[in-house]
């Protein structure tokens, strides 16, 4: 994984050069791709991408997709042995998003609920590079983006557009500007707020607060 370069199998007898850039431009800019096509052997290619972990990117979205009559094979070489898995498992697990982080952050609501986190990162690569994006249950999802500039046209012009997921599921999403996250704080946000209304009841029962206070504290629970 580490040059970049993916394995291409069972593609169809009469597939192009041209053809397999198709299948592959949208996870990243593309270095050089080597088909092999000689009579009598099924077609395969080596695809290699500017950056390894848009590789990474495209052995997830593409093993196992249907083109043409085909479904094709998409692997690290076998000289990759580290990340070879056919299934396409690399360092961050067939089923998690890319590990990269970035402060240029925004949060997409509204998601529909077959919405996967590369259909997530596919829709905001309008904007720019995306290197980290993730989906939660609730419909709500996070992108990153490598520069501010393209965080900022995220904000501009894919908030209120339309989001299709790989399923054809569609919904109008909202993009909002990242301010004290709420992934992963509301949780503790709540738990203030009920300790602090047990300490203010405690006070009551020692008479150590106001009639009006304890009355106030009462009511909120």
């Amino acid at each position: 994984m580490a040059d970049g370069r993916i394995y291409v199998g069972n593609l169809p007898p009469d597939v192009q050069e041209r053809d397999i850039e198709d299948l592959f431009f949208k996870y990243g800019k593309i270095r050089d791709i080597e088909l092999k096509n000689n009579r009598g052997t099924i077609p395969f290619a080596f695809v290699r991408f500017e950056d390894p972990r848009d590789a990474e990117d495209a052995v997830y979205g593409r093993n196992g997709y249907g083109f043409g009559d085909c479904k094709l094979r998409v692997e690290y070489p076998r000289s990759s042995s580290k990340f070879s898995s056919p299934m396409g498992g690399g360092p961050r697990g067939r089923f998690g998003p890319p590990s990269r982080r970035s402060e240029f952050r925004v949060i997409v609501t509204g998601l529909p609920p077959t919405g996967s986190w590369q259909d997530l990162k596919d829709h905001m690569r309008e904007a720019g590079d995306v290197c980290f994006a993730d989906v939660q249950r609730d419909g709500e999802g996070v992108v990153e983006f490598l520069r501010r500039e393209d965080m900022e046209y995220a904000l501009r012009r894919l908030d209120r557009t339309e989001f299709r997921s790989h399923q054809g599921e569609t919904a109008y999403i909202r993009v909002h500007e990242e301010r004290g996250s709420s992934w992963g704080r509301s949780r503790s946000r709540s738990s203030s707020v009920l300790l602090s209304g047990m300490f203010q009841s405690a006070a009551c029962r020692h008479g150590n607060l106001n009639f009006q206070t304890c009355a106030l504290a009462n009511f909120s629970f």
